[in-house]
């Protein structure tokens, strides 16, 4: 069974895997073609014209969250079914992350929606013509064991001099004998 840091780390590589230019063998380290289901992915990187999207992932505690971003046109926002579109990429790059997972650590993972998150979509534009849209979903990364949450209590844990320090009245108490300033100065 891999350690909670192989995990990470082959996730992490999984999602490095999809570089900009993947999805042609003639781009890629190993000869082999690499699709996350991106609309980047369609045609060719050097001659057609661009769509600019992509993806970022991040780690927290046993979680897994997937960051989706890509440039829209707003009759795209404005039409039936756009959060779902968004939401069916982020599972595409899921199934993405699950399969390439298994190549680079012969390995399964397993992702499943954490059930206290849903898909958090935002649309934002820099002018009547330009916009974009930032999506991202929560995913528990099974096999990891026992992982502390982030939000356990903290404990007190100031060193004995500071304690000592804030007893006697901090920067405001007692001046010791040494001090020579006048008693206004600071």
């Amino acid at each position: 069974m891999p350690t909670t840091l192989e995990i990470i780390r082959g996730l992490s590589q999984a999602a490095a895997n999809a570089y900009d230019g993947s999805h042609l063998e003639s781009y890629t380290y190993d000869g082999e073609a690499r699709t996350a289901g991106l609309k980047r992915e369609e045609g060719n990187p050097i001659i057609d014209s661009r769509v600019i999207d992509g993806f970022s992932v991040k780690f927290s505690a046993d979680k897994l969250c997937i960051h989706y971003q890509s440039e829209v046109k707003l009759k795209e926002v404005y039409s039936n079914g756009f959060e779902s579109d968004v939401e069916s990429m982020i599972e595409s790059v899921k199934k993405f992350l699950q399969k390439e997972y298994k190549k680079v650590t012969g390995d399964s993972v397993s992702l499943t929606k954490d059930p206290d998150s849903e898909v958090h979509v935002t649309v934002q534009s820099t002018s009547r013509v330009r916009t974009w849209v930032e999506a991202y979903r929560w995913y528990k990364i099974g096999g990891l064991g026992e992982i502390d949450p982030i939000l356990g209590e903290s404990e007190e844990s100031a060193e004995a001099g500071w304690k000592k320090f804030i007893e006697q009245g901090g920067w405001k108490g007692k001046r010791p004998s040494n001090d020579t300033r006048k008693k206004n100065e600071k």
